[in-house]
């Protein structure tokens, strides 16, 4: 956001808020005289029905209440105190049970009348519930004590309706609402006429600091005004300090220009118009330590000062006298200024063996990857003629099962046969195992990866390790707190890594034990994992082999799970780490990246 929409939004704001607080005054002012005007008024009828009706003396064998309903003073005072003002709502005079003995409307006579809150309650309470009062649709009441005999046997309640008084309220509101928003329209008028006048010497400084980062040099400000006078004298002074500093040579940056390139990883050195060295980073000191007598490096150099121009790429290979010194290639480029003047040449040398090593890597991943292809490929046509082998044999046995031939001599019994079917199956059975935990493994997963909170990742995998738990009397602990950074990974993956790392800890505890599954931060923005349990543990001469394809120690495992487990931790960026010792249990140690 810019100044200008700054200062324009600010001061629009700040009018429409002092707008809207007087306005708010104002409102909840003419809600306080509506409710003290309306309350003059019942308090007037009050009076004046007190007046007719202690002027009721009943006639011999005649109640109090036949006598002030059949009085025409009282009949008179209740019609005509609808008239006062066009919030009255209803008058009565009611007994101390709340039933109407006389009311402004006949039919309600005899009828309980519910007390609604005072009137004085609400003027009592200030401004806000004055106008929630005055806005809002209520029947309050004001009242008045009957006596008779010094003792209380009824009250006059005058009724108010805010209904009323808010459709007199609406005028005054809608006036209101009309002033706020004029008053946002002309303030933003006024606030972008006076940004305009106020922020043109911002503009005039900004085209100065733009026309110096363009080279120009003696740059000064046309500034109106006598507050500005000094500030155009400043920036005039820095910008004739800033001319003189890039008329000065190249070697009075070289400070600024280390902090810079000192942690290039190519060497790099800076070399004045007269061949002098200016700078030089950590890499280039030691190539020029070794190849700095070097006959190509220094021809470069001297063409590049001599003839000015850019040359390059130049090879310097291996030499012999240097040891294992690798291979560099060499290129020179020539450094002019603004004004095309000719300041040094600058020589970055590149690490030719380290570039081969990565070619050698990423060749080499291409391979693997290439590998894996095939023999995924080549797993999954072995597994095509075992289901073919499999069906055969199963045809087999029902063939032998519905024949009973009696055996020659020297044949085979048919339970004999039975038996070598069964044993061939089950060796079927195995090898397509082999091939489904091959496949598994060797075929390429897509990612899908998101930020995972462990906390709901872990919780998810305890609730679904319970029933293993509970089956193998092992106690569940688990302590990953909400507020951990969440990690980028593929939520089923990871899930399943856990899962079995979780189950394998299970299986290791056969007569029970603790399996605490926690997460916490580590430094460097990671994220720590860890699985332990209080099983069996893990013998020493095994421990560099768990995580190998089809290793396991178990009678019925197949050897894929911790293998799947080191596979995903790799996919995600993450480290797996295993502490075991016999008789006390293992720790599967699991790191990740955070997102």
């Amino acid at each position: 956001m810019s100044i200008k929409t700054k200062q324009v939004a600010g001061v629009t704001t700040l009018v429409v808020l002092i707008v809207a607080l007087l306005t708010a005054y104002h409102l909840m002012t003419l809600a306080r005289l509506n409710l003290e005007e309306t309350q003059a008024r019942g308090e007037m009828i009050t009076r004046a029905l007190f007046q007719s009706a202690v002027k009721v003396v009943p006639p011999p064998g005649t109640e109090l209440d036949s006598a002030l309903r059949a009085d025409s003073g009282v009949r008179s005072t209740l019609e005509s105190g609808l008239g006062y003002g066009p919030n009255i709502y209803y008058v009565a005079i009611v007994d101390r049970n709340g039933i109407a003995i006389a009311h402004s409307t006949p039919a309600n006579e005899g009828q309980p009348l519910p007390e609604q809150q005072e009137l004085t309650d609400v003027i009592n309470r200030g401004p806000l519930a004055q106008l929630k009062a005055v806005t809002t649709d209520n029947i309050y009441e004001i009242r008045r004590p009957l006596l008779a005999d010094e003792q209380q046997f009824g009250s006059i309640r005058v009724g108010i309706s805010t209904i009323l008084i808010r459709d007199e309220f609406k005028d005054d509101l809608g006036t209101a609402a009309g002033s706020v928003v004029a008053a946002l329209f002309i303030a933003t008028f006024a606030s972008m006429f006076l940004a305009n006048w106020m922020l043109r010497p911002i503009h005039v400084i900004q085209s100065g600091l733009t026309r110096l980062g363009r080279g120009e040099l003696d740059v000064s400000l046309d500034l109106p005004g006598e507050e500005f006078r000094d500030l155009g004298s400043s920036f005039e002074a820095v910008s004739a300090q800033l001319s003189a500093v890039r008329s000065r040579p190249l070697p009075a940056a070289a400070t600024d220009l280390e902090s810079v390139m000192e942690n290039l990883e190519d060497a790099v050195a800076l070399f004045a118009p007269s061949g002098e060295v200016m700078f030089t980073n950590a890499a280039m000191k030691a190539l020029l330590v070794e190849h700095g007598d070097h006959p190509a490096m220094r021809g470069l150099i001297d063409q590049t000062l001599a003839g000015r121009k850019s040359l390059g790429p130049v090879s310097i290979a291996k030499d012999p006298e240097h040891g294992e010194s690798p291979e560099r290639l060499l290129v020179t480029h020539a450094i002019y200024d603004h004004t095309q003047r000719f300041l040094g040449a600058m020589l970055v040398a590149r690490n030719l063996g380290y570039l081969s090593h990565v070619h050698t890597t990423l060749n080499y991943s291409r391979k693997l990857s290439a590998l894996g292809r095939l023999m995924a490929g080549v797993a999954h046509e072995v597994k095509n003629p075992l289901n073919a082998m499999t069906i055969h044999l199963e045809l087999l046995k029902q063939k032998l099962t519905r024949q009973t031939v009696p055996a020659a001599a020297g044949a085979l019994a048919a339970t004999d046969v039975h038996k070598h079917v069964s044993v061939i199956a089950q060796e079927i059975s195995r090898l397509d195992e082999v091939v489904v935990g091959f496949l598994k493994f060797a075929r390429p997963e897509e990612l899908k990866l998101q930020p995972v909170r462990l906390s709901a990742l872990i919780g998810d995998v305890a609730t679904s390790v319970g029933v293993e738990a509970e089956r193998s009397n092992v106690t569940l602990k688990v302590d990953c707190s909400p507020t951990l950074p969440p990690i980028n990974a593929d939520p089923g993956m990871l899930r399943q890594a856990i899962l079995n790392l979780a189950i394998n800890a299970c299986q290791a505890m056969p007569a029970g034990g603790t399996l605490k599954m926690s997460c916490r931060s580590i430094s460097s923005h990671r994220v720590e994992v860890d699985v332990e349990d209080t099983g069996v543990g893990i013998a020493p001469d095994h421990l560099d082999k768990i995580f190998d394809l089809y290793f396991t120690t178990k009678e019925k495992g197949s050897g894929i799970g911790l293998s799947m487990v080191y596979r995903i931790v790799q996919l995600h960026d993450g480290e797996v780490e295993v502490q075991s010792t016999p008789g006390s249990g293992t720790r599967f140690r699991l790191i990740f990246p955070q997102a």
